[in-house]
């Protein structure tokens, strides 16, 4: 890292203008092809993919995504104006590409989707491709044609899965509310306006870059929309924590008398090779989702690791560069009061090193207290239910929420997510086994009505929707769905020697989230054990790997707790905008997994790479981990701090599964800043003593040497003995 350090140092007018040219080129690029998002969920095997399968080659005008059109006429649905005119309306929707019909309530095989009131009536549009095929343009087409008739008593609004797609396209201020908390948090630790806006000049710099290269990769793979929310989300996090560290060390050098090129330098090699190794764990963790197989997952994986990529690398080029340029002049325009620094002779007085001292008298009840409060907020993540919120849970005033609560005043809430069952018929027109299903489910408890067969033109395939009597997301729908795969439906295909499959939307979710769950304990137990053997190289230990593990599934758990304590059972959900509760989002839980566990990785290795330098040396365990805490804990909070004030930013905005990881991810880096970093660790390491740094001979010898910390530092100093000038600690009191 020294010579890399070195050349982006004397070359930093070139590190700077290529990081110039870089944006300006992908930016361009961008913005000339545009992004393809999509949604398309593809589960190998699964039953709502073998619906979707047959649908597609048999059937294809019922084969693509559906949106509901729902009406409300003061004068009635069946109104002589109102009827002429949401005719029209539908007349000239099914004109619109990618329509293959409109079932209107006004006849054919959208009669009778009139409520009993007869105020309230919706149609089916129904599309033959799926996701981003349809494209945005049509979608918004039907959107204006529908609500091109509401006027003079009828209010028209509309629902379903493209239209959702649509929506969640709508921006929000979280990302400017995030920069803004983390320039707030960075005058206070630095005091100097000028140290302030470089890690922030960084972090833009590699999110203009990185959400660029996002967009065109959007083209490459199925992306969701999302994905540049939550790219945005963790590169604005970790890439003004990567700066911070490399800044502090970057001032220290300074202030021990280094010129600027050199202390940039340094600060590359001991500063850099921690933002390097944390970096390339929260990759990695990222990247081991494609190891699921799931498509979907894909996009959003590499656009969050591409996120973090970008604002590693210009933590370790662009940000040296500028320090070589700023020089001295990085502590220009200060804040009075702000910023204040004391220097390591100092220690002993600050309130980290007091703080740490307190916790080493009383390492049993420090760990008591702080793991038993871990342990009660996992107590929620054992309700965890898996599946999808519905558009119940859509802000008040969007027009997928309004549809929604039309449908289910009109007709139940089960509407909003009919079942999709597929037939592959026996023969031409022998649809027996339809209606069978439909006499049998409609007889069902917890069905609201089931629709006559539809068959295909060449009468080989056939399909019924199935409405329940709760909502999409109920969890009385998931075991209706459950009774119709195990109960009903294989005695109705062994009678007739039809193939049956359950599709729609609300199936396609149950069995992503049934996917998932199986293969979340082979992808967490990968993880942990290349973590726990990456750490053991670094540390020579057995019982530090160990506790990290450890650790860090408590803040992972900790974190599920608290998000279903908020969204499952919607405690303090008001605050942030909620407007019902649901079941968490299946992709959650592995998403929230890997990014936590490498975002847990920064922190302990910052953490502990300093308690294991002052370990080697003085093999004083009690004085290693005051001493690194105290060197450390005012960083580690600063640096929390940023990143739990942009990620908590997102929980501002509209959508639910950006809510969903603003309040996972804040949650998370707190507990491990907070609770587990400087409370439980101490503790722990007071209580291991010098058993902490034991190391098999045999296992010593097999397991390779990774430094994060440069070979040849010099040793920290320590009481009595220290460098002239003495260096400054480099962070506020925070």
């Amino acid at each position: 890292m020294r010579r890399f350090g070195n050349w982006t140092t004397t070359h930093r007018k070139t590190v700077v203008l290529g990081w110039l040219a870089t944006l300006v080129v992908v930016v361009f690029a961008a913005g000339s092809v545009g992004s393809a998002f999509t949604e398309n969920f593809e589960l190998p095997s699964s039953d709502s993919q073998r619906a979707v399968e047959l649908l597609e080659d048999r059937f294809p005008a019922q084969s693509g995504e559906s949106a509901t059109i729902a009406y409300r006429a003061s004068a009635g649905v069946k109104a002589p104006a109102v009827r002429s005119r949401m005719s029209s309306a539908f007349t000239e929707i099914e004109g619109v590409p990618h329509v293959s019909e409109v079932a209107s309530p006004y006849g054919g095989p959208g009669a009778g989707g009139v409520a009993a009131d007869g105020r309230i009536a919706y149609a089916t549009v129904q599309f033959d491709e799926h996701g981003d095929e349809i494209g945005k343009a049509n979608v918004e087409r039907v959107i204006e044609i529908a609500q091109g008739a509401s006027g003079n008593g009828l209010q028209v609004e509309l629902g379903g899965q493209p239209i959702e797609e649509i929506r969640q396209e709508e921006g929000d201020t979280s990302f400017m509310i995030g920069v803004s908390a983390a320039v707030v948090i960075l005058l206070f630790t630095f005091g100097s306006v000028v140290a302030m806006g470089l890690p922030i000049l960084t972090a833009l710099f590699a999110l203009g870059v990185g959400i660029s290269l996002v967009t065109l990769g959007t083209h490459v793979f199925d992306t969701a929309d999302f994905a540049i929310q939550l790219a945005a989300m963790i590169g604005l996090g970790v890439g003004i924590d990567y700066a911070l560290f490399i800044l502090t060390r970057f001032r220290n050098g300074l202030d021990e008398g280094l010129e600027p090129q050199p202390a940039a330098m340094r600060a590359i090699d001991t500063a850099g090779r921690a933002v390097l190794f944390a970096g390339t764990t929260v990759i990695i963790s990222l990247l081991g989702m494609l190891l699921l197989g799931v498509n979907f997952l894909y996009g959003v994986a590499i656009a969050a690791a591409l996120a973090v990529l970008m604002t590693m690398i210009a933590a370790l080029t662009l940000l040296p560069a500028l320090l070589a340029i700023a020089g001295r002049r990085v502590d220009r325009l200060r804040i009075p009061g702000l910023g204040k620094r004391r220097a390591i002779s100092e220690m002993k007085l600050s309130r980290w090193y007091r703080w740490s001292a307190t916790i080493q008298r009383h390492p049993v009840l420090a760990m008591l207290l702080s793991g038993g409060l871990l342990i009660v907020l996992c107590i929620p993540a054992l309700s965890l239910r898996l599946g999808s919120s519905d558009a119940g849970s859509d802000p008040t005033g969007s027009t997928t929420r309004k549809a929604y609560d039309l449908l289910a005043e009109g007709f139940g809430p089960g509407f909003n997510g009919p079942f999709v069952i597929a037939a592959e018929l026996p023969g031409k027109g022998e649809d027996a086994v339809l209606v069978r299903l439909v006499r049998e489910i409609g007889g069902m408890g917890g069905v609201a009505s089931v629709t006559p067969p539809l068959l295909n033109p060449s009468r080989e395939v056939g399909t019924i929707q199935v409405y329940p009597t709760t909502s999409p997301q109920s969890e009385a729908t998931t075991e209706l769905l459950n009774r119709l795969r195990d109960d009903i439906i294989p005695p109705a295909e062994r009678s007739t020697g039809a193939a049956v499959y359950v599709g729609g939307i609300t199936a396609i979710f149950e069995d992503f989230g049934n996917v998932l769950t199986e293969k979340l304990p082979l992808f967490i137990g990968v993880v942990v054990l290349l973590s726990a053997l990456l750490l053991m190289a670094v540390f020579r230990s057995i019982l530090v790997p160990l506790k990290a593990m450890l650790m860090n599934l408590l803040s992972i758990g900790a974190a599920f707790g608290i998000v279903v304590a908020v969204f499952q059972w919607g405690w303090l959900g008001g605050l942030i905008g909620l407007n019902g509760t649901g079941p968490i989002e299946a992709f959650l839980p592995v998403f929230l997994f890997a990014i936590v566990f490498g975002l847990s990785m920064d922190y302990e290795v910052f953490l502990m790479s300093r308690i294991h330098e002052e370990w080697e040396a003085t093999h004083d365990e009690q004085a290693a981990v005051t001493r690194g805490l105290a060197l450390t804990g005012r960083v580690i909070t600063a640096a929390a701090a940023i990143m739990v004030s942009v990620f908590a930013s997102f929980m501002l905005g509209e959508d639910r599964i950006i809510k969903l990881f603003g309040v996972g991810l804040a949650s998370a880096v707190l507990i491990d800043a907070v609770v587990i970093r400087t409370i439980l660790v101490p503790a722990i390491m007071q209580l291991f003593g010098p058993r902490a740094w034991w190391l098999p001979a045999w296992l010593d010898r097999v397991l390779p040497r990774i430094h994060v910390e440069p070979e040849e530092a010099v040793p920290p100093a320590h009481e009595g003995v220290h460098p002239t000038p003495e260096p400054a600690l480099g962070e506020s009191e925070i």
